[in-house]
């Protein structure tokens, strides 16, 4: 089995988005095309109430899945299909926009802060206007499989004889939470045929060339078959995400991400006449 290494290592940069929420953009357009399917990963965290308070207002997404996995804090939410509530930490929501959505995402104050990820994850073409649907996970529905030198937490796909609870996705992606002991090591499946990056929430890891890869890198990994993972001196806690790619074309529009131009357009005039939403 070959290892896959590090092809793409990236920290990204500080951005402003909702309604200004500060957080840091690790990938997005610019990186879509080596990432697919994956589109966008923001890291959002901060303990000044400042930074995230301004929250993620009523918005419309089409042609994408948005997986929001929070680390630390609450979150309330809703959306246009009638879901609402608060996540908290551990939490997971994996929502496809399909044919269109508007949601909310408004983070609490809490005295440890806000931190969590937003992937956002491109439909095929032959998806992109399907039903919309909501899937909210809690912390305790969470498999965790302990791994020797760790523990890994399956969120969505297959791992160590166990299911994560997020089934029914498109492409079959996995998402995997990751926790080494100072010095651990663990070798996870990584198909040739799958887009694969991992993504540092605390600690370091320590490739078998090159520097180590720091809290808060991404790194896109390149061909092979398996990822080897070995922790720093303080251990390591990372996502760990695959899927296969689509190559298809991307027209992206802000929150809504199709193949073509057009498209686009038929979305935004929607929006302004009010036929956005298909289903509700």
């Amino acid at each position: 089995m070959a290892i896959r290494e590090a092809a793409l290592v990236i920290y990204g940069k500080t951005a402003y988005d909702g309604a200004g929420v500060r957080l840091r953009r690790v990938f997005s357009r610019d990186e879509a095309g080596r990432f697919d399917p994956f589109l966008l990963l923001d890291a959002f965290g901060s303990d000044d109430p400042q930074d995230y308070l301004p929250g993620f207002p009523m918005h419309p997404h089409r042609g994408i899945e948005t997986v929001t996995w929070l680390l630390e804090g609450s979150v309330r939410h809703g959306d246009s299909l009638g879901n609402g509530g608060v996540i908290g930490p551990g939490d997971l929501q994996w929502m496809s926009a399909g044919s269109g959505i508007i949601h909310e995402e408004m983070p609490q104050r809490s005295p440890h802060g806000v931190h969590g990820l937003q992937l956002w994850v491109n439909l095929p073409a032959r998806e992109k206007m399907r039903r919309p649907a909501y899937r909210g996970v809690t912390a305790g529905e969470v498999p965790a499989v302990p791994a020797g030198s760790g523990t890994v937490r399956v969120l969505a796909g297959e791992w160590g004889g166990a299911r994560g609870p997020v089934v029914g996705v498109s492409g079959g992606p996995v998402y995997l939470d990751v926790e080494l002991k100072p010095g651990g090591e663990l070798t996870l499946p990584a198909p040739a045929d799958r887009t694969a990056f991992c993504y540092l929430v605390s600690g370091a890891l320590e490739p078998e060339s090159g520097k180590p890869w720091a809290e808060g890198s991404c790194v896109l990994l390149e061909n092979g078959d398996e990822a080897a993972f070995r922790a720093g001196p303080a251990g390591a806690r990372f996502a760990f995400v695959h899927a296969p790619p689509l190559r298809e074309p991307i027209a992206w529009g802000g929150p809504i991400v199709m193949n073509t131009r057009e498209e686009l357009e038929t979305a935004f005039r929607e929006l302004d006449e009010g036929t956005f939403l298909r289903e509700s």
